[in-house]
């Protein structure tokens, strides 16, 4: 005997995430024996380094370090954070109380949200920005505004123009410099600027910074601005920076007072990260600029090439953009991103990421990520002149 059970009704406010299905759809084209590049996802192809991976197989050969761990991470790898974040931002953290790891910067960007926020709170998230936020805030209860972005002002804030709002139940504003999907900077004048408008509104500002080291030659915390601590908290992640998606390992940053809600909501929902994952972090920690120099130097050179299929398409772009994506605005002989997704998708078995995906301002927009080798970009060259009915 069967029964038929309701899903909560949170979950009428968010979707499968837009990677999930088109994952699926990709592999039934696999399966089905037509060849699809994916140009779309940002998940690293290139290996961390050998001391982080030699540091996890001697940690985990180890059988007193299998068992549960605690909420806050290691002592050691909550220093080298602290380490990390002095030799490379110039910002001082204290390891003990203003770092709390997790298991990577997407479980952090809910945790922020379940422990600050619930329903007659707002929230402003970036439009066009990471999914995540939008549906991590809106499983809270809290309602969700957009702020928009525009290619003119940068994809920066119009800050003077988001004062004229009532604000007053703006609990949490979410920002993401270097910027995702755009591969947009912001300098220290803004974060100055945004402090100030945080610290007028009474608003709590999260900035989720992973990609500052991916084509970015000065690399910035918004922690480093004076009074920032104040009113705010930053996200951080090994999963772009240091080729480690897939082990799952991040921080949030910022002062006790705002850590310990967070904490609080962590554990209760985990048991600590497995050790040796800890210890290969606080190798990888470790590295080095002339690791990042390394990283770059292949980025750039997969970026050029990617540029050249950019022009294939008759799209426009900032050269001078950062991060491991390349966003590009789409001919106007497109009604948006997903009608010229679509056909290169069907007609040349190429998939590239349509702007849409990250807000309404990204609809005449592309995107394509920078992770895979430079045959793979040649290779879909090569099918989009060959095969092309008048792109």
């Amino acid at each position: 005997m069967s029964f038929t059970i309701s899903p909560a009704s949170r979950l009428q406010v968010v979707q499968e995430y837009y990677f999930s299905t088109k994952l699926k759809q990709i592999a039934a084209l696999k399966a089905s024996g037509i060849p699809v590049l994916n140009l779309g996802i940002g998940s690293p192809d290139l290996a961390p380094s050998d001391v982080t991976i030699q540091a996890l197989i001697t940690s985990a050969q180890k059988k007193e370090n299998h068992a549960y761990q605690g909420y806050q991470g290691i002592p050691a790898l909550r220093k080298a954070f602290a380490q990390f974040y002095q030799k490379h931002y110039q910002v001082d953290l204290n390891p003990n109380s203003e770092i709390l790891p997790l298991m990577g910067s997407k479980e952090g960007i809910m945790h922020i949200a379940m422990a600050y926020l619930e329903k007659g709170d707002i929230t402003l998230i970036p439009n066009p920005g990471y999914p995540t936020y939008q549906a991590a805030c809106a499983l809270t209860g809290a309602e969700v505004q957009s702020y928009e972005l525009s290619e003119a002002n940068g994809w920066l804030p119009d800050l003077d123009a988001l004062a004229k709002r009532d604000l007053s139940q703006v609990k949490i504003m979410w920002v993401n410099y270097p910027h995702m999907p755009t591969g947009a900077k912001a300098n220290k004048a803004f974060f100055e600027k945004l402090r100030d408008f945080a610290v007028t509104h009474s608003i709590l500002l999260v900035n989720d910074n992973p990609y500052s080291f991916i084509l970015n030659e000065e690399p910035i915390s918004m922690l480093s601005i004076p009074g920032m601590k104040e009113v705010a908290l930053e996200l951080n992640s090994l999963s772009k920076s240091h080729n480690m998606a897939g082990w799952r390992i991040g921080a949030v940053m910022g002062k006790q007072e705002f850590l310990a809600p967070i904490l609080t909501f962590k554990s209760n929902m985990d048991s600590g990260m497995f050790l040796p994952l800890q210890e290969a972090a606080t190798e990888a920690l470790k590295a080095d600029s002339a690791w990042f120099k390394q990283q770059n130097e292949i980025y750039a050179g997969r970026q050029k090439v990617v540029f050249q299929l950019m022009d294939l398409l008759n799209c426009s772009y900032d050269p001078k953009q950062s991060g491991m994506f390349v966003w590009a605005k789409i001919p106007h002989t497109y009604a948006d991103g997903y009608e010229l997704s679509d056909k290169i998708l069907s007609e040349n078995a190429v998939f590239i990421t349509p702007g849409g995906i990250f807000g309404s301002q990204g609809n005449n927009y592309i995107r394509i990520s920078l992770c895979a080798p430079i045959s793979l970009f040649e290779t879909a060259i090569k099918r989009i002149k060959t095969q092309s009915n008048g792109i």
